[in-house]
Parts: structure tokens; sequence; C-alpha cells
């Protein structure tokens, strides 16, 4: 059922090339000792860009939030941005700015340098053409295809927020079972 050790070695070896030892020391003598990389966020460690889950024009994929971002699409960058950004600045702020440089023309540019930094810390690929171009020619469909990404592909509850989201990851973080007093095997 499962692999075993030599066959779950070998694949290690062949797919995971910047695959670091268990115990964090280079042995050349036994090249069994890889573990697997580290994810997260469903971002492998191992290098190598990731296909997006969805593609730009799948926006029936999430019909509520396509209504949303074509009617106001400042709630869904916001969503976006406080995500990636970490928190900081908030939604409501991250909303605020991109309507603010909408009334100049100017919002794709900051919807841009988001869905590069998004890129670059999910490790996705740039597809299906430059950032800037995707939320120049179609800057709803970009924020749909990101907010779909965040929220399907990484797990993310985009309607919490950043803080929510990550108080989420350390209660799933488990321990491992203790073993009552007098208790033996």
């Amino acid at each position: 059922m499962y692999p075993t050790a030599p066959e779950y070695d070998k694949h290690a070896a062949e797919h995971y090339s910047g695959a670091v030892p268990v115990s964090g020391i280079s042995n050349t003598a036994h090249p069994q000792s890889y573990a697997p990389p580290y994810i997260e966020y469903g971002r492998p460690v191992h290098g190598g860009a990731v296909k997006w889950s969805t593609g730009l024009c799948h926006c029936c994929d999430d019909p509520a939030n396509c209504v949303i971002t074509c009617c106001c699409p400042c709630i869904t960058f916001g969503q976006i941005a406080e995500i990636v950004n970490e928190g900081s600045p908030s939604c409501a702020l991250s909303g605020t700015i991109y309507t603010l440089l909408g009334l100049t023309g100017f919002a794709c540019l900051y919807s841009c340098c988001i869905r590069s930094k998004m890129r670059g810390k999910f490790d996705l690929k740039e597809a299906p053409c430059a950032d800037c171009l995707v939320h120049f020619c179609c800057p709803a469909c970009a924020l749909c295809q990101e907010y779909r990404e965040l929220k399907h592909h990484f797990g993310f509850d985009m309607g919490i927020g950043w803080k929510a989201n990550e108080e989420r990851r350390r209660r799933a973080v488990t321990i491992a079972p203790t073993m009552a007093p007098g208790m033996t095997r």
C-alpha cells in the first residue's frame, strides 16, 4: 500500500533535487536519508513554478466573487492584498487605495504589483502573460483568478482576513498524543 523506503528514497532523489537530508548534514554515503520537501500553503520549497489552478477567464467557477468583483473590485482587491501582504495594510486600507488610484487610472499598476508579489510568494507561473498586461487588459478577470487561487489552491478563507487565517493554521497544528500514566505497551 505505501511505498517501501527504497522506493520512496528513489522518488525523493528524482523529484526533489534540492532535498535536504533528514539530519540536515549532507551525507553522500547514505543518499536514502532525504526527506520530502516542506510544504507551506501548498507551495513546494524544492523550486519550480506552479501552474495557476484556474484559468484567467474561469470566472464562473466562483459566481459570487465574479459579481462582487465586477460591481466593486476594491473589495476583492482588498481581500487579496491583505492575504498577500500578511495583514498589513488591512483589507479596508488596500481597497481604499485601490479605489483612489482607480480614479486616476493607476489602479492596474497597484494590482499588478500585488499579483507579482503573490506569484513570488506562492511560486506561481507568470501566465498567461506579464502581470501588468493581465491587469491592464482585464483587471476584473485577474482579480477573480487571484481570489480563486488563494481560496481554492492555498486554502485561505478570504472573508476572515490574514490574522484569522493564521490563527486557524496555528490551531490546525496537531500535537502527538501522550500515554496516560501507568499505561505501557
